[in-house]
């Protein structure tokens, strides 16, 4: 049997490059001309035949985590608004829409210290196949994370994975969380009741609240600056408001991450209709995303800029030795 043509390391070096689609016709169109070159069908086998297993992530990230860190969970939808009959592809909220739309539900589990940012795991919420909730797949990852010996300084969530079974998972492997709920959460302050948490007198500083299914927790209620308030709470009933900030700022950090692996890594710009096709492209392109964390960690370019020195190249070449002239008289 004849090796195969195209390998992983030739899809996530076209999805580091490319600032297109990602799509196997445009794979095999780019490849440098040789005898052996990957055609499209190569590109298309490969996201076929290929395990899709985020532990090829993990052993990717691994030797670059430092110990130092922050865990830190969150999911983003990656628009399909046109897909009728992909694989993965179900209605999901987005904060991007503010509602319900058609997508690919993604939920990554991202290693920080505040500098870098580093996917370490994730899942894609396929509801056809019966994989449970994103609740299921948060928890998941939490068992896998202690499994592989990572021990956070804190794991951090916003409150769509706030409830309780997620808190007493974390708080089960002796870790401690810094996460937002809801306004409405139900807490028992002074032991005359369970009482939303806005009711309820909370300082910025942090007051100790019981927590309804719960236990004891410290909450703090945060002044945003469109005039609204946020509730936020930490099972470290020693947590004083600087250190809860540190860790939201840190958490902050999953948000830049999905906005730059959808600019940059066309995560979402995989045409092919198969579940597994879709899977693997998608672990190629955190792996894509890794690479250009890691270059702009090293050197201080910015996943942009990297992505535009290539194809500034590409323009000085053609500029240099255009092709496209009108003829000469």
């Amino acid at each position: 049997m004849n090796p195969p043509r195209a390998t992983a390391e030739d899809y996530i070096a076209f999805l580091v490059a490319t600032p297109g689609e990602g799509t196997a016709t445009e794979m095999g169109r780019c490849q440098p001309a040789r005898p052996d070159a990957p055609a499209h069908d190569a590109f298309t086998r490969l996201l076929n035949r290929l395990e899709p297993e985020p532990e090829a992530l993990w052993d990717e990230v691994r030797p670059l985590l430092p110990t130092d860190g922050v865990l830190v969970f969150d999911d983003t939808v990656l628009d399909k608004p046109f897909a009728r009959h992909m694989g993965l592809v179900g209605r999901f909220w987005s904060g991007r829409h503010k509602r319900v739309v058609p997508g690919i539900n993604l939920v990554t589990a991202l290693w920080t210290d505040g500098d870098a940012l580093w996917p370490c795991d994730y899942r894609l919420v396929d509801k056809a196949a019966g994989d449970g909730t994103k609740n299921d797949q948060f928890r998941d990852m939490l068992r896998v994370a202690a499994g592989r010996g990572l021990a956070p300084r804190c794991v951090c969530f916003d409150c769509w994975y706030s409830g309780k079974d997620n808190l007493k998972a974390v708080r089960a492997l002796g870790w401690t969380f810094v996460t937002q709920v809801r306004c409405n959460r139900k807490v028992n302050p002074d032991r005359t009741g369970n009482r939303p948490i806005e009711e309820c007198d909370i300082a910025a500083s942090g007051t100790v609240v019981h927590l309804e299914g719960f236990g004891r927790v410290k909450a703090f209620r945060i002044a945003t600056t469109d005039g609204g308030t946020e509730h936020w709470i930490t099972n470290d009933l020693s947590m004083d408001e600087g250190a809860r900030l540190m860790f939201a700022e840190r958490a902050w950090g999953i948000e830049e991450f999905h906005r730059g692996l959808k600019q940059h890594t066309a995560v979402d710009r995989c045409q092919t209709r198969m579940g597994r096709a879709q899977r693997n492209h998608i672990g190629f392109a955190l792996r894509a995303f890794v690479r250009l964390e890691w270059h702009r960690f090293n050197t201080g370019v910015t996943w942009f800029a990297a992505k535009l020195a290539i194809i500034r190249e590409a323009v000085r070449q053609f500029l240099a030795q255009p092709v496209y002239r009108l003829p000469t008289a």
